[in-house]
Protein backbone atom coordinates (compact mmCIF):
# COMPACT_ATOMS: atom_id res chain seq x y z
CA UNK A 1 0.00 0.00 0.00
CA UNK A 2 1.09 3.01 -1.24
CA UNK A 3 0.60 6.74 0.74
CA UNK A 4 0.10 10.13 -0.41
CA UNK A 5 -0.48 12.97 0.99
CA UNK A 6 -1.66 15.69 -0.93
CA UNK A 7 -1.64 19.52 0.53
CA UNK A 8 -4.29 21.93 -0.86
CA UNK A 9 -2.51 25.39 0.04
CA UNK A 10 -3.71 28.03 2.12
CA UNK A 11 -7.44 28.08 3.50
CA UNK A 12 -9.69 29.44 6.37
CA UNK A 13 -8.70 33.23 7.23
CA UNK A 14 -5.48 32.41 4.78
CA UNK A 15 -6.83 33.20 1.12
CA UNK A 16 -3.65 32.80 -0.44
CA UNK A 17 -3.26 34.47 -3.93
CA UNK A 18 -5.92 36.57 -5.38
CA UNK A 19 -6.61 36.63 -9.27
CA UNK A 20 -7.40 40.05 -10.64
CA UNK A 21 -11.06 38.63 -11.45
CA UNK A 22 -12.01 37.43 -7.81
CA UNK A 23 -10.49 33.76 -8.09
CA UNK A 24 -9.04 32.72 -4.59
CA UNK A 25 -6.43 30.37 -4.32
CA UNK A 26 -7.39 28.25 -1.72
CA UNK A 27 -10.22 27.45 -3.55
CA UNK A 28 -8.19 26.39 -6.78
CA UNK A 29 -6.10 24.37 -5.24
CA UNK A 30 -8.60 22.38 -3.42
CA UNK A 31 -10.57 22.05 -6.01
CA UNK A 32 -7.45 20.32 -7.82
CA UNK A 33 -6.24 18.67 -4.83
CA UNK A 34 -9.40 16.60 -4.61
CA UNK A 35 -9.77 15.97 -8.70
CA UNK A 36 -6.13 14.39 -8.05
CA UNK A 37 -7.06 12.10 -4.67
CA UNK A 38 -10.28 10.86 -6.97
CA UNK A 39 -7.97 9.79 -9.80
CA UNK A 40 -5.34 8.18 -7.52
CA UNK A 41 -7.56 6.43 -5.35
CA UNK A 42 -7.94 4.58 -9.21
CA UNK A 43 -4.67 3.23 -8.99
CA UNK A 44 -4.85 -0.27 -6.73
CA UNK A 45 -3.13 -0.42 -4.07
CA UNK A 46 -2.89 3.64 -3.54
CA UNK A 47 -4.17 5.33 -1.00
CA UNK A 48 -4.46 9.20 -0.02
CA UNK A 49 -4.67 11.91 2.52
CA UNK A 50 -5.33 15.53 2.26
CA UNK A 51 -4.16 17.44 4.60
CA UNK A 52 -7.57 19.79 4.65
CA UNK A 53 -10.68 19.11 2.72
CA UNK A 54 -12.63 22.41 3.36
CA UNK A 55 -11.74 25.74 3.87
CA UNK A 56 -10.21 26.22 7.30
CA UNK A 57 -6.63 27.07 8.22
CA UNK A 58 -4.21 24.28 8.95
CA UNK A 59 -0.56 25.33 10.08
CA UNK A 60 2.45 24.53 8.09
CA UNK A 61 3.82 22.30 10.69
CA UNK A 62 0.49 20.17 11.13
CA UNK A 63 0.08 19.91 7.44
CA UNK A 64 3.62 17.88 8.22
CA UNK A 65 2.41 15.87 11.11
CA UNK A 66 -0.36 14.70 9.46
CA UNK A 67 1.34 13.22 6.57
CA UNK A 68 3.89 11.98 9.50
CA UNK A 69 1.03 10.06 11.34
CA UNK A 70 -0.26 8.23 8.04
CA UNK A 71 3.46 7.67 7.16
CA UNK A 72 2.81 9.10 4.12
CA UNK A 73 5.42 7.78 1.07
CA UNK A 74 4.79 11.19 -0.88
CA UNK A 75 3.79 14.49 0.07
CA UNK A 76 2.63 16.98 -2.82
CA UNK A 77 1.62 20.74 -1.83
CA UNK A 78 -0.36 22.23 -4.38
CA UNK A 79 -0.64 26.13 -5.06
CA UNK A 80 -1.05 28.78 -7.15
CA UNK A 81 0.72 31.78 -7.02
CA UNK A 82 1.09 35.78 -7.49
CA UNK A 83 3.48 38.34 -8.48
CA UNK A 84 3.65 41.47 -9.19
CA UNK A 85 4.15 41.60 -12.69
CA UNK A 86 0.33 39.83 -14.61
CA UNK A 87 2.66 38.76 -17.59
CA UNK A 88 4.29 36.17 -15.08
CA UNK A 89 3.10 32.78 -15.98
CA UNK A 90 3.55 28.93 -15.86
CA UNK A 91 3.95 26.33 -13.59
CA UNK A 92 7.20 25.36 -10.90
CA UNK A 93 8.01 22.65 -8.97
CA UNK A 94 9.77 23.34 -5.64
CA UNK A 95 12.14 21.18 -3.48
CA UNK A 96 13.66 21.50 -0.34
CA UNK A 97 17.07 23.01 -0.07
CA UNK A 98 19.30 22.64 2.87
CA UNK A 99 22.16 25.08 1.44
CA UNK A 100 19.55 28.56 0.72
CA UNK A 101 17.52 29.08 -2.57
CA UNK A 102 18.17 28.10 -5.79
CA UNK A 103 17.50 31.43 -7.09
CA UNK A 104 15.97 34.90 -5.53
CA UNK A 105 12.53 34.23 -6.66
CA UNK A 106 12.23 30.99 -5.02
CA UNK A 107 13.71 32.77 -1.53
CA UNK A 108 11.00 35.37 -2.27
CA UNK A 109 8.28 32.61 -2.94
CA UNK A 110 9.71 30.30 0.21
CA UNK A 111 9.89 33.30 2.29
CA UNK A 112 6.20 34.43 0.86
CA UNK A 113 4.16 30.85 1.58
CA UNK A 114 6.11 30.02 5.15
CA UNK A 115 4.69 33.56 6.07
CA UNK A 116 1.08 32.03 6.36
CA UNK A 117 1.03 30.75 9.67
CA UNK A 118 1.04 34.57 10.64
CA UNK A 119 -2.31 35.04 8.79
CA UNK A 120 -3.36 32.31 11.05
CA UNK A 121 -1.90 33.66 14.42
CA UNK A 122 0.64 31.39 14.51
CA UNK A 123 3.95 32.64 14.38
CA UNK A 124 6.00 29.10 13.71
CA UNK A 125 9.55 31.40 14.23
CA UNK A 126 8.65 31.33 18.40
CA UNK A 127 6.00 27.87 17.91
CA UNK A 128 7.09 24.26 18.83
CA UNK A 129 10.91 25.66 18.31
CA UNK A 130 12.12 22.45 19.22
CA UNK A 131 10.27 20.40 16.37
CA UNK A 132 11.02 22.84 13.93
CA UNK A 133 14.61 22.29 14.76
CA UNK A 134 14.84 19.08 14.76
CA UNK A 135 12.70 18.90 11.35
CA UNK A 136 15.29 21.01 9.82
CA UNK A 137 18.28 18.71 11.10
CA UNK A 138 16.64 15.90 10.26
CA UNK A 139 16.40 16.69 6.32
CA UNK A 140 18.05 14.35 4.78
CA UNK A 141 19.74 14.71 1.56
CA UNK A 142 17.83 11.35 0.32
CA UNK A 143 14.82 13.01 1.08
CA UNK A 144 15.60 15.93 -1.11
CA UNK A 145 17.21 13.22 -4.17
CA UNK A 146 13.96 11.27 -4.31
CA UNK A 147 11.69 15.02 -4.07
CA UNK A 148 14.07 16.30 -6.69
CA UNK A 149 13.31 13.04 -8.85
CA UNK A 150 9.32 13.56 -8.51
CA UNK A 151 9.76 17.12 -9.61
CA UNK A 152 11.48 15.91 -12.78
CA UNK A 153 8.49 13.49 -13.42
CA UNK A 154 6.35 16.46 -12.62
CA UNK A 155 7.82 18.83 -15.00
CA UNK A 156 8.03 16.25 -17.72
CA UNK A 157 4.15 15.64 -17.25
CA UNK A 158 3.15 19.25 -16.86
CA UNK A 159 4.68 20.71 -19.83
CA UNK A 160 2.31 18.29 -21.92
CA UNK A 161 -0.62 20.44 -21.07
CA UNK A 162 0.63 23.67 -20.27
CA UNK A 163 3.38 26.28 -20.22
CA UNK A 164 6.61 25.89 -17.74
CA UNK A 165 7.97 28.85 -15.85
CA UNK A 166 11.07 27.11 -15.25
CA UNK A 167 12.17 23.96 -16.20
CA UNK A 168 14.21 22.95 -13.57
CA UNK A 169 13.15 22.17 -10.22
CA UNK A 170 14.18 25.04 -7.70
CA UNK A 171 14.93 24.56 -4.44
CA UNK A 172 14.15 26.78 -1.01
CA UNK A 173 13.41 26.17 2.46
CA UNK A 174 9.60 26.20 2.33
CA UNK A 175 8.78 24.91 5.97
CA UNK A 176 6.24 22.48 4.72
CA UNK A 177 8.50 20.48 2.59
CA UNK A 178 10.70 19.88 5.34
CA UNK A 179 9.50 16.02 6.64
CA UNK A 180 12.61 14.26 7.22
CA UNK A 181 11.51 11.31 5.71
CA UNK A 182 8.68 12.29 2.89
CA UNK A 183 9.95 12.75 -0.42
CA UNK A 184 8.01 15.98 -0.89
CA UNK A 185 7.46 18.60 -3.61
CA UNK A 186 5.35 22.14 -3.68
CA UNK A 187 3.66 22.66 -6.93
CA UNK A 188 2.73 26.29 -8.44
CA UNK A 189 0.02 25.04 -10.48
CA UNK A 190 0.39 28.76 -12.37
CA UNK A 191 -0.06 32.32 -11.98
CA UNK A 192 -3.46 33.11 -10.63
CA UNK A 193 -2.34 36.64 -11.07
CA UNK A 194 -1.88 36.24 -15.21
CA UNK A 195 -5.69 37.33 -15.97
CA UNK A 196 -5.14 34.02 -18.42
CA UNK A 197 -3.94 31.66 -16.46
CA UNK A 198 -6.31 32.73 -13.86
CA UNK A 199 -8.62 31.64 -16.83
CA UNK A 200 -7.64 28.47 -16.73
CA UNK A 201 -6.87 27.53 -13.28
CA UNK A 202 -11.18 27.85 -12.49
CA UNK A 203 -11.51 25.73 -15.97
CA UNK A 204 -12.58 21.82 -15.21
CA UNK A 205 -10.66 21.02 -18.52
CA UNK A 206 -7.61 22.63 -17.06
CA UNK A 207 -8.05 21.06 -13.75
CA UNK A 208 -8.75 17.70 -15.01
CA UNK A 209 -5.98 17.96 -17.09
CA UNK A 210 -3.40 18.93 -14.43
CA UNK A 211 -4.50 16.57 -12.19
CA UNK A 212 -3.84 14.17 -14.63
CA UNK A 213 -0.34 14.82 -15.66
CA UNK A 214 0.22 15.16 -11.79
CA UNK A 215 -0.98 11.53 -11.27
CA UNK A 216 0.65 10.22 -14.15
CA UNK A 217 3.95 11.91 -13.06
CA UNK A 218 3.33 10.38 -9.40
CA UNK A 219 2.85 6.76 -11.06
CA UNK A 220 6.05 7.58 -13.28
CA UNK A 221 7.97 8.32 -9.98
CA UNK A 222 6.89 5.22 -8.01
CA UNK A 223 7.25 2.74 -11.00
CA UNK A 224 10.95 3.36 -10.53
CA UNK A 225 10.98 4.59 -7.13
CA UNK A 226 9.17 1.85 -5.03
CA UNK A 227 8.94 2.72 -1.36
CA UNK A 228 10.82 -1.08 -0.66
CA UNK A 229 13.53 -0.15 -2.82
CA UNK A 230 13.82 3.57 -1.21
CA UNK A 231 14.05 2.34 2.47
CA UNK A 232 16.59 -0.11 1.66
CA UNK A 233 18.69 2.26 -0.13
CA UNK A 234 18.42 4.94 2.72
Amino acid sequence: MVTIAIDPGHGGEDPGAVGKGGSYEKNVVLSIARRLKTKLEQIPNVRVMLTRDGDYFVPLQVRVQKARKVQADLFVSIHADAFVEPTARGSSVFALSEKGASSTAARWLANKENAADLIGGINIKTKNQHLASVLLDLSTTAQINDSLKLGHEMLGQIRRVGKLHKPQVEQAGFAVLKAPDIPSVLVETAFISNPDEEARLVSEQYQNDLSDALMRSIERYFSRNPPLARTRNS
